[in-house]
């Protein structure tokens, strides 16, 4: 079975082709950073008129990578939510209208689906039962993966999100947008032992988390310094990934402790984060656990990881073309594939 899958829930246009035997065949993706970084963050009406302009080119272009057809395609997978109610509108009206023009059914997939999912794109490739750590701009959750569809929380954040703590602090910092990566970048270049930053809820006793606080940290940090060079910039850059860091792989090694089970998976934008790579890995080869990512690639949104979770649950496929979106969407509700 070949699927078409497409994203569209904020400012990211991701296509791709998977195909249930051979793999992904193709996957394409249009970021619209330059566009939104005039105004510091994503503009909604800015981000959805541009979906409409590149979704229908980058489908051409997937096919044509492929050697495949439209008549070739099989079903059509498409994010029904969470995002950017605009933006959820324009990948799920062209779904269903290449759908229904061509006779091939449509398959709405939930975004956080396909990011927890996205790890078993890469080789080698995890086994359900296992953890996933979901970090991005949106969200920061630690869910217990026992199948596709089999989903339980286990921690979330009270408060802000660890991608979105990381462009509130670049912001404080005056770095460029999108913040988080210049935040990632700027930190590698700093002193780890200058400064020490408070690192919300590490002893709270349960997995939720909290970067609020820690943004409100760094700005008070700032406000301390006399100069704020460039050196400086680079070493309250490092002191906050650090702290951040900390507290998502020491949450994460007590999610595996508390279920009891071997594997975590990481997804999401912020899984791109070379120190909090680095730590995981150290943290799980002295307990002896695995850690999967998927390819960089596909941290951030895209279509590759849609195409693939529209292939697990074919048997959902909606044949009328009726369609409804979903800004927000609780991950539990999903039924077992």
């Amino acid at each position: 079975m070949l699927v078409l899958g497409i994203e569209s829930s904020c400012d990211e246009t991701g296509i791709a082709l998977y195909d249930t035997e051979k793999g992904l065949l193709s996957h394409h993706l249009h970021s619209q950073i330059a566009m939104h970084a005039e105004y510091g963050g994503v503009v909604p009406e800015l981000a959805s008129r541009d979906h409409i302009r590149r979704v229908l080119p980058l489908t051409e272009a997937c096919l044509k990578d492929a050697n495949q057809t439209l008549a070739d395609i099989d079903a059509i997978a498409y994010t029904e939510g969470p995002g950017l109610a605009g933006a959820l509108l324009v990948g799920a009206s062209i779904a269903n209208a290449l759908g229904f023009a061509l006779g091939k059914p449509v398959i709405p997939v939930h975004h956080l689906e396909g990011h927890l999912l996205s790890p078993l794109l890469a080789t080698p490739r995890p086994e359900f039962p296992f953890v996933a750590l979901l970090v991005s701009g949106g969200h920061s959750q630690l869910m217990a993966v026992r199948g596709v569809g089999k989903y339980e929380l286990l921690g979330e954040t009270v408060d802000d999100a660890a991608g979105e703590a990381f462009d509130k602090t670049a912001k404080l910092l005056g770095l460029p947008y999108p913040g988080g990566p210049a935040l990632s970048k700027l930190a590698e270049q700093g002193d780890p032992k200058r400064f020490t930053l408070p690192r919300p809820m590490l002893h709270s006793g349960d997995l939720d988390f909290s970067f609020s606080g820690l943004k409100t940290a760094v700005l008070t940090l700032v406000k301390q310094q006399a100069e704020l060079t460039e050196q400086t910039k680079a070493d309250i850059a490092r002191a906050f990934q650090e702290a951040i860091v900390e507290v998502l792989v020491k949450k994460s090694v007590a999610a595996l402790k508390q279920t009891g089970m071997k594997q975590i998976v990481v997804a999401g934008g912020v899984g791109a984060n070379k120190q909090l790579r680095n730590q995981l890995d150290e943290a799980a080869a002295k307990r002896k656990l695995s850690v999967f990512y998927p390819p960089l690639a596909f941290c951030t949104d895209n279509g590759a990881m849609i195409a693939f979770a529209g292939a697990q649950r074919l048997q959902f496929a909606n044949h009328d073309y009726r369609f409804m979106i979903k800004p927000r969407w609780d991950l539990s509700s999903l039924p077992a594939a």
